[in-house]
């Protein structure tokens, strides 16, 4: 198992993307902190199924907005299994409406969620990272965050600040073995994009050369290669996880 012995905290892994993602590096080896804001049950369920193949993991709860909250995750984490390998920011709400017509609070939940959550994250764990002389950091982004979408200001504004955030923190912290890296997905089949009207799915896939959404497992797969030593000479890197959509856009 690649990522044996080393231990592995998720945001928002109650569902979609998270989920799969801590599905998988639990498959792969690693001891798994799945976090959740509000899924308590969902995230119970999540830990059930890594332990029913053999895997190790806890449920944590924790909004990624309030940095006491997020210290007390960590601190949790450390409590839990000693140590604190691979954070895997996948945490994110939309709230979404056209300038013009959004909301103060919309705009500053999002903000604060996607972009100030992965702050808050990185912040609180690179302590024990620093004392273990290495880690991974795995954020996720978005291809809006590269592109920009109409009716998505204050999510693509987040997101394209988690790509900052990355390179600078990849600057940062390479020369104490951490590296930091994201990953940027495309139109991928969540609960957050089941919403959306048929037209509109059909429309996202007339843009995606490979002819349709990726799955929540695809975008997993990446985080598992940027968790392992594989990727040990990466850091500051976008990779974009899309189906070609943004070839298109």
């Amino acid at each position: 198992m690649i990522l044996n012995d080393q231990v592995a905290l998720i945001t928002g892994a109650s569902r979609g993307i998270g989920r799969a993602t801590a599905l998988k590096l639990a498959q792969a080896g690693a001891k798994v902190v799945v976090n959740y804001a509000r899924q308590a049950v969902a995230a119970e369920e999540v830990v059930t199924a890594i332990k029913n193949e053999g895997g190790k993991a806890i449920a944590a709860g924790a909004d990624v907005s309030d940095y006491n909250a997020v210290k007390e995750l960590v601190q949790k984490t450390l409590d839990e299994f000693g140590r604190l390998d691979i954070l895997v920011n996948n945490a994110g709400i939309t709230r979404d409406s056209l300038t013009m017509r959004l909301k103060q609070e919309d705009w500053a939940a999002v903000i604060q969620t996607n972009l100030t959550g992965v702050f808050n994250c990185c912040q609180a764990v690179l302590k024990p990272m620093f004392k273990q002389r290495q880690g991974r950091i795995i954020n996720l982004t978005s291809v809006v965050g590269l592109r920009g979408n109409a009716g998505q200001i204050n999510y693509a504004s987040a997101k394209a600040g988690v790509i900052g955030l990355t390179k600078s923190l990849a600057k940062e912290v390479a020369s104490r073995g951490i590296l930091v890296n994201a990953i940027a997905p495309g139109f991928i089949a969540t609960d957050m994009t089941a919403d959306l009207n048929e037209k509109v799915k059909e429309e996202w896939d007339k843009h995606i050369p490979l002819k349709r959404p990726g799955e929540p497992e695809e975008v997993a797969d990446v985080v598992l290669f940027l968790a392992s030593s594989a990727s040990k000479y990466m850091t500051g890197q976008v990779l974009v996880v899309d189906g070609g959509l943004t070839l298109n856009l």
